[in-house]
């Protein structure tokens, strides 16, 4: 049983930040990583609902450089920096209707959130574990990087594209230097995120909340195991690229989608 429990701690004494960690997958993620043993930093922009937090909360906007800069410098002096960094942080908030419906602020948004704010916060925190020659960046994108749906995510996924590529860049760059860079793409997960993003669409198209889901289900191609993800499971798989088990995992990009994706990876 001691041996067990330690292997179950294996994160026990590393510091985590994980962006957008109040929601969704970024809260199972919090909750697989604390469970772990590490002490957790969240960013989010509004302050939690839950009392007695097991994380240290930072309220910040990571769209906006200044926030990015804030959350660094608490992190860097009361932790010292950290040792695994989830940029979880994302939205697909943008018009759906193809090209014609997204005016420049909206594209810049998008890149804004999806991939600038990751950029900005690992060039604040990755030179500390560039000096401790250690440490493990995961960038949190999306299937739809490689499998847009012009009706509903062109510039969400342009901006995760985008993302996937520095992620593979800077692997390169870090691994060297004893610091693992990866990329997890989950698919459809059951977030309040998705609820309301298909709620919104179902409204649009005058059809019921069943109806949309089994549309989007269609549209992506049909999940072979034939549901959404629930976050913890997609937490489950980012916990492991982030423990001493992934050592040897750098530059690759997970999918995790039941299946979904249509082509051999």
């Amino acid at each position: 049983m001691e041996i067990q429990n330690q292997l179950v701690r294996d994160l026990e004494g590393k510091i985590a930040l994980v962006t957008g960690g109040t929601k969704g997958i970024g809260k199972a993620v919090t909750a697989r990583l604390s469970a772990a043993g590490a002490t957790v930093i969240v960013t989010a922009r509004n302050e939690p609902d839950e009392h007695n937090k097991p994380y240290h909360f930072i309220a910040a906007d990571l769209a906006k450089r200044e926030d990015v800069e804030k959350v660094a410098t608490e992190i860097n002096e009361q932790f010292g920096g950290v040792d695994i960094l989830i940029n979880n942080m994302g939205a697909n908030t943008f018009p759906g209707g193809g090209f014609s419906t997204l005016a420049d602020e909206h594209w810049y948004q998008a890149l804004e959130i999806n991939l600038l704010s990751s950029v900005r916060l690992d060039r604040t925190l990755l030179p500390k574990m560039l000096e401790k020659k250690s440490g493990v960046i995961i960038h949190i994108s999306s299937t739809s990087g490689q499998f847009p749906v012009w009706e509903s995510t062109m510039a969400y996924s342009a901006a995760k594209a985008a993302l996937n590529s520095y992620s593979k860049s800077l692997a390169d760059e870090a691994g060297p230097h004893g610091v693992r860079v990866l990329t997890v793409s989950p698919g459809l997960n059951k977030t309040e995120a998705m609820s309301d993003f298909l709620g919104q669409l179902a409204v649009k198209e005058g059809i019921t909340f069943n109806e949309m889901t089994q549309k989007l289900f269609d549209r992506v191609g049909g999940i072979p195991l034939g549901r959404m993800a629930e976050p913890k499971e997609t937490a489950e798989l980012i916990y492991f690229l982030a423990s001493p088990k992934a050592s040897y995992i750098s530059g690759a990009n997970y999918f995790i989608d039941g299946g979904n994706f249509p082509v051999v990876k």
